[in-house]
């Protein structure tokens, strides 16, 4: 009866060890929750430009893009202002559709393995009048 009991709380101790060693990890994991942030087409006064027009995110951060005023706009990311150079990438982060109906909303999720460093976006309509931007990926 003795060893019964002796490993019963041998077993419960071992259990309890590891319960405290998992849930260790659980409180003293850093959370990294993505964040959405919220970007204009258009200035709430009707000026041809993104509100704001330059934004610090972090890769897997999500943009919603707000079809405000003077409409049509998009969202075009430059393929030869990234960090990476990249086409695929600039066109994968684009929304060339045009946007017609204020309030319309398309977003854009960076990559977690986004290269940090800036890249510039524009709205095709609306770029020789200078609707550009610039979001900035921390590393």
């Amino acid at each position: 009866m003795k060893f019964i009991s002796a490993s019963w709380r041998r077993l419960s101790l071992t259990v309890l060890t590891i319960l405290l060693v998992v849930s260790s990890f659980a409180v003293f994991t850093p959370s990294a929750a993505a964040e959405t942030y919220k970007v204009k087409l258009g200035t709430d006064k009707g000026a041809l430009a993104f509100e704001p027009k330059k934004l610090t995110i972090k890769p897997g951060d999500t943009i919603e893009w707000v079809n405000n005023k003077v409409p049509p706009h998009n969202v075009v990311f430059d393929a030869a202002k990234n960090p990476a150079k990249s086409a695929d990438l600039a066109k994968s982060l684009s929304h060339k559709q045009q946007l017609m109906n204020p309030g319309k909303v398309v977003t854009t999720t960076f990559p977690a393995d986004a290269p940090a460093g800036d890249y510039t976006f524009y709205c095709e309509p609306h770029r020789g009048a200078g609707m550009i931007g610039t979001i900035t990926v921390e590393g």
